[in-house]
């Protein structure tokens, strides 16, 4: 949930390709939308898309750690010593 002042619009200024622009003007006429709600939701639609590719990943190399330790390739690691090297690297 956002709060009032995160909702708050403002204004940026945007430079597109002029086929763009027709395309989000036809879809203006069709949808009875306006150009900021097409733009707003394409952004939306690809920073979802983005942060899916990166949990993906992010649990693709787990899964991949995980079976490297199972298989003796990588030293199993308690949780402590998982924390140490987080604190480590957070203060590097």
């Amino acid at each position: 949930m956002h709060t009032l002042e995160e909702l708050e619009k403002q204004q940026i200024g945007l430079r597109l390709p002029q086929y763009m622009i027709d395309e989000i003007d036809e879809f203006t006429q069709q949808y009875s939308v306006n150009r900021t709600d097409i733009v707003m939701e394409a952004l939306r639609s690809y920073m979802y898309e983005q942060k899916t590719k990166i949990l993906y990943n992010q649990f693709n190399k787990s899964c991949q750690e995980a079976k490297a330790i199972m298989n003796r390739e990588l030293p199993a690691t308690t949780l402590g010593e998982l924390i140490d090297e987080l604190e480590t690297d957070s203060h590097a």
